[in-house]
């Protein structure tokens, strides 16, 4: 601290402000490497569970608020108001687990509200119809053609072809036009 009655010198002020500089650089730098330690075991991270990342799942409750953050005391940010619809969970903490939608809305949503039952959104990333097959095979008979953005249960996919339903509706859709389940993916 320097003391203003005291007569100094030009050099022994400069030292001092330089102590003084020197001494709050190092406070700073000793509080950015607590808060950082503190981050690195309080932050979020994504935890390895049993089941892999990222996963298609589906959602259980006829309403579920996604978040923010990882908690009840996070914004709510959007509101999903449809059961069944697919997500894609990238990242988990606890029981919290963060989801996209197949239009890349994403957030946190509470673990037990997401169910392992397989859906799919029919081609939401076009406008043409989709043809849902008889069989799975491309020259086998069309059974119905779906909309894009239609939700399908998914029953089994070898990895080319799912089988789907849809209400009544069954059949056989190729695989790359299904969003819900990864190209090559077997169920």
């Amino acid at each position: 601290m320097i003391e203003l009655g005291a007569p100094l010198g030009f050099l022994a002020v400069r030292r001092q402000v330089r102590r003084q500089l020197c001494n709050g650089l190092v406070r700073f730098a000793l509080t950015i490497a607590l808060v950082a330690a503190s981050a690195r075991t309080t932050g979020l991270r994504a935890e390895a569970g049993s089941l892999p990342l990222p996963r298609f799942v589906s959602l259980k409750a006829s309403s579920a608020n996604l978040r923010v953050g990882p908690g009840i005391g996070y914004n709510i940010e959007w509101v999903f108001k449809r059961r069944s619809i697919p997500l894609e969970i990238y990242q988990e903490y606890g029981n919290w687990r963060r989801v996209r939608d197949w239009d890349g809305t994403s957030g946190w949503i509470y673990g037990p509200l997401l169910s392992g039952r397989r859906t799919g959104i029919v081609t939401p990333w076009t406008k043409d119809h989709v043809a849902l097959h008889a069989k799975p095979a491309a020259d086998s008979p069309v059974a119905a053609w779906l909309e894009p953005r239609v939700e399908v249960k998914l029953t089994r996919c070898d990895g080319q072809w799912c089988a789907v339903a849809s209400g009544p509706l069954t059949g056989f859709m190729k695989q790359v036009g299904l969003w819900g389940v990864y190209p090559g993916e077997v169920l």
